[in-house]
C-alpha cells in the first residue's frame, strides 16, 4: 500500500509524490514561461530501464538543474517529446529518481531540506567544505548509498562537484561506474547560470533560452576501461574538456593540468 510504502532510504513514497507534485507545479513556469527550455534527445529517456541508470551532467546551479531534469524525465515518460508542455505529467511522477548533492548544501535551509526528501543522496565533499579546501577520506557509506539508489532506480550526478565550468571530473564518479556498471547517459545544459542565482532559487533574468541536450548512452567497457579513460569520456560527453574552450591561456592550461594530476574522490 503506497500510503505506508518507503524507498530504500526510509522516505515515505506518498510524501515524496506530493512533494514532487507541488514542486513541479511551483517551478514549471521557470522553464516554460519566464524562460524557455529547449530540449533535445528526450526520446532516449523513455527507452531506458527502470533502474541502474546514471545521468552525468555539467552543473550550473545548485537546484534549478535537478528540478529541470525531473520535469524533462517525467514529461518524456508520459509521452512528451522534447517538451514539458501540459504539466499533467507531474501528477504521476517517477518516484525512484535520485540526485547526488553535497550534504553541506542540503542542510543549508528549510527549502534544501525539503528538496532533499524529493530524492537527494547527500554526500560529504572530500575536497571542499564551507568554501575552504580540505582533504578528507571517502566515506564508504556515501558510495554504498549511491549504489543503493542505482539498484532502486535512476541517479543524477554532477561529476565535477561544482557549478564552475571546466573543472576536472572527480575520480569518484568513474569508480562508481566501474563498481556498479550502470548505463551512463550524458546531459549537457546551458542557460541556467544566466537565468537563476547560484542556488537556482531566485530568477535573475527572464526570457533566457535554456538548453538541455540528452545524449545517447556512453560506451564504456567496465572491465577494460581505466579510471582515467572513463574520466576523459565523461569530460568530452558533457562538453567540459578544455578543447571546448575557444581560447585558453597557457598559464590556465598548466594550472588545470596540475589540478588534474591531484584529482581525488
Amino acid at each position: 500500500m503506497l500510503l505506508f510504502k518507503k524507498n530504500p532510504f526510509g522516505h515515505y513514497l506518498i510524501l515524496k509524490k506530493w512533494l514532487i507534485r507541488y514542486m513541479g507545479i511551483m517551478t514549471h513556469r521557470r522553464y516554460r514561461g519566464f524562460n524557455s527550455l529547449k530540449i533535445e534527445g528526450s526520446e532516449i529517456i523513455k527507452n531506458l530501464p527502470s533502474k541502474n541508470v546514471l545521468f552525468v551532467s555539467n552543473h550550473q546551479t545548485y537546484f534549478a538543474d535537478v528540478v529541470a531534469m525531473l520535469h524533462v524525465f517525467n514529461a518524456s515518460l508520459h509521452g512528451r517529446v522534447d517538451s514539458i508542455k501540459n504539466i499533467g505529467y507531474i501528477w504521476h511522477p517517477k518516484l525512484n529518481i535520485y540526485y547526488v548533492a553535497a550534504k553541506e548544501t542540503m542542510k543549508s535551509g528549510l527549502l534544501p531540506r525539503l528538496l532533499s526528501y524529493a530524492g537527494s543522496i547527500s554526500i560529504e565533499r572530500t575536497w571542499r567544505e564551507k568554501d575552504k579546501a580540505i582533504k578528507r577520506k571517502v566515506r564508504f557509506s556515501d558510495v554504498s548509498n549511491i549504489g543503493k539508489a542505482l539498484d532502486d532506480g535512476w541517479v543524477i550526478s554532477f561529476p565535477q562537484g561544482t557549478t564552475k565550468p571546466f573543472n576536472p571530473i572527480r575520480k569518484g564518479t568513474a569508480h562508481i561506474i566501474k563498481k556498479y556498471k550502470p548505463i551512463v547517459i550524458p546531459i549537457v545544459i546551458d542557460g541556467f547560470r544566466r537565468s537563476f542565482d547560484k542556488k537556482g532559487i531566485m530568477i535573475k533574468k527572464r526570457d533566457i533560452l535554456q538548453t538541455m541536450q540528452i545524449k545517447p548512452e556512453l560506451e564504456i567497457d567496465y572491465e577494460k576501461d581505466t579510471i582515467e579513460n572513463i574520466i576523459k569520456k565523461i569530460e568530452y560527453a558533457i562538453e567540459q574538456h578544455q578543447s571546448f574552450l575557444k581560447v585558453i591561456p597557457l598559464e590556465e592550461l598548466k594550472a588545470e593540468e596540475k589540478l588534474n594530476k591531484s584529482r581525488h574522490w
